[in-house]
């Protein structure tokens, strides 16, 4: 690939949602603060929305290893209470039926599931697990990813979950993560119950023309890029208005402009770059870009001099 071309350690821009590239900008920053902060003070329910790609999944993931690390931070003095420990259970695909959704809920609680006798066991058993998480000190929360897609029984049922708790405190707490889709589905009328319990609430925002250029420069530095800037204002100008500010595109377009740019044997991702990017890619536009005949897919692969596009097939990269 381009890797070797551009001084790069890995490819800086890839789709799995690496928390080793977590970059604290002022949105996911603030989204991060926010559940840390409502977790600590105990409240029962969490929920951030961000609409498709707008990095809701990277965020989970580094919630999930901030909590992990709380959970681990207690091996000093042996005297010294396990106030910080942190269970975190996590249901990355919620679309399950109840008794599914509890079933994924115990597991990750580590619940015996043998010889399970149905519904209202397996609520007894889920509920005698948090109970003793609760005696030994533990802090449990649980996190939601892609919330949207929870059938309303399911919801109804995790709220039932939520009823579970002590004298003094709830038994676990929740963090939803969802697309817009989400407040739609919590705004129906049988589930204001539930939408009822969410204390906190935080909508991601889309990236600036500044948070653009940050990011880019942030993944780069990250691979190991220690040159000038790969990508100029101007490039990224357009790339932040082809992307509308989204994590996720802003990756793709960024990934092809430096294949193209490598292709052409150019040390800077330029304007005509970002275009070709734009042009091979579905979903985003310029308004000023002219309509191109090529297939997508083609550009690119125009965009690679043929030294390049040679030496790509031979690594086993070619698009």
């Amino acid at each position: 690939m381009y890797q070797n071309f551009f001084g790069l350690n890995e490819l800086p821009f890839t789709l799995t949602p690496n928390t080793h590239f977590f970059l604290n900008l002022p949105t996911h920053q603030e989204a991060l603060n926010l559940i840390m902060v409502a977790l600590e003070n105990g409240d029962g329910f969490v929920k951030i929305v961000g609409e498709v790609g707008s990095g809701k999944t990277l965020l989970c993931r580094k919630v999930l290893n901030t909590l992990d690390a709380k959970g681990s931070e207690n091996g000093s003095p042996e005297n010294s209470p396990p106030e910080n420990n942190t269970l975190s259970a996590y249901v990355p695909n919620p679309y399950l039926s109840p008794d599914g959704f509890r079933m994924s809920f115990a597991r990750e609680l580590g619940v015996e599931l043998e010889n399970l006798k149905g519904s209202f066991d397996l609520l007894e058993r889920i509920n005698q697990r948090l109970i003793e998480l609760a005696a030994g000190g533990k802090r449990v929360v649980l996190i939601i990813d892609e919330a949207q897609a929870m059938p309303e029984k399911t919801i109804e049922a995790l709220r039932l979950l939520t009823n579970l708790e002590t004298e003094t405190a709830k038994l676990f707490q929740v963090v939803l993560f969802g697309q817009p889709e989400l407040d739609e589905l919590l705004g129906r009328t049988s589930l204001r119950q539930l939408r009822q319990r969410i204390t906190f609430s935080y909508q991601l925002k889309h990236l600036d023309q500044e948070g653009t250029g940050q990011y880019l420069q942030h993944r780069l530095t990250l691979a190991g890029y220690n040159g000038i800037s790969l990508f100029n204002a101007a490039s990224v100008k357009q790339l932040c208005q082809a992307a509308k500010g989204t994590p996720r595109l802003i990756n793709i377009l960024a990934h092809k402009a430096l294949m193209v740019a490598y292709g052409k044997g150019e040390r800077q991702v330029l304007p005509r770059h970002i275009k070709i990017a734009v042009d091979d890619t579905e979903g985003v536009s310029l308004k000023a870009l002219p309509i191109r005949s090529l297939a997508a897919g083609a550009l690119i692969a125009a965009g690679l001099s043929a030294w390049a596009l040679l030496s790509l097939m031979q690594q086993g990269g070619a698009l």
